[in-house]
C-alpha cells in the first residue's frame, strides 16, 4: 500500500515532519510511506499555466498523488490557516482529478490549530477526497509532545495517530469509495 505524505511545513525538522517520520518508521511493515520533500520547490500557483506549460515540478507532484493509494497531510497552523506552501500545492491540483476519490488523512499539529483544521477539512471536501472523520486529527500543543530526537512522547497522541492511520488503511481497502461531500 503506497501512501504519499505531505508536510505543510517547509522546515525539514518541523513537528509535522517528525510526526510523518514516526509514522513511516512505525508502519513500515504495513505501508510504503513516501514523504514529499519538494513543497518549497513548487512555483507559485498560476491558473493560466495549470493545464498547458505546467512546470515539471508540478507534474511530478501531481503524479505522486495520482500514483499513491492514499495521502496523509500533516501541517502546522500559520496565522489561523494552513501554510501558504500547502495551499499553493493543493491549488496546483484543483484543475485535475488527482485528489478526486483519493483516500486522505489529515493531521493538524499546532499550538491551537482549530482554524487550520476547519480550513483543510473544507478544502479536502471541496476537491472530492475521501476523508472520514476518523482520518482527521487535531493535535493541540503538538511541539511539546515530540522530544528533541523527533520521537512522539505523548501516549494519547500515539493512539490518536494509530486511529488515523488505521482509518486511512481501511478507507483505501474500501471498495465503495465516495467523496466526503457525497456522504
Amino acid at each position: 500500500m503506497k501512501i504519499l505524505a505531505i508536510s505543510g511545513s517547509t522546515k525539514p525538522n518541523s513537528t509535522s515532519h517528525q510526526i510523518l517520520n514516526q509514522i513511516k518508521a512505525n508502519y513500515s511493515k504495513v505501508i510504503e510511506l513516501d514523504i514529499f520533500e519538494g513543497i518549497d520547490k513548487l512555483p507559485h500557483f498560476n491558473p493560466s499555466i495549470t493545464d498547458e506549460n505546467t512546470p515539471k515540478e508540478v507534474i511530478e507532484f501531481r503524479s505522486k498523488i495520482d500514483y499513491a493509494d492514499g495521502v496523509i497531510l500533516c501541517t502546522p497552523e500559520y496565522v489561523f490557516s494552513i501554510p501558504g506552501s500547502l495551499k499553493n500545492a493543493i491549488e496546483w491540483c484543483v484543475s485535475t482529478t488527482v485528489f478526486s476519490h483519493k483516500p486522505v488523512a489529515m493531521i493538524i499539529a499546532a499550538a491551537s490549530g482549530e482554524k487550520a483544521y476547519e480550513s483543510l477539512s473544507l478544502i479536502m471536501t471541496t476537491i472530492e477526497t475521501v476523508l472520514p472523520e476518523e482520518s482527521k486529527l487535531l493535535i493541540q500543543g503538538a511541539k511539546g509532545k515530540v522530544n528533541t530526537n523527533g520521537e512522539i512522547t505523548d501516549s494519547n497522541m500515539l493512539e490518536q495517530i494509530e486511529t488515523v492511520v488505521q482509518s486511512l488503511i481501511a478507507t483505501i481497502k474500501d471498495e465503495d469509495k465516495r467523496p466526503t461531500k457525497l456522504r
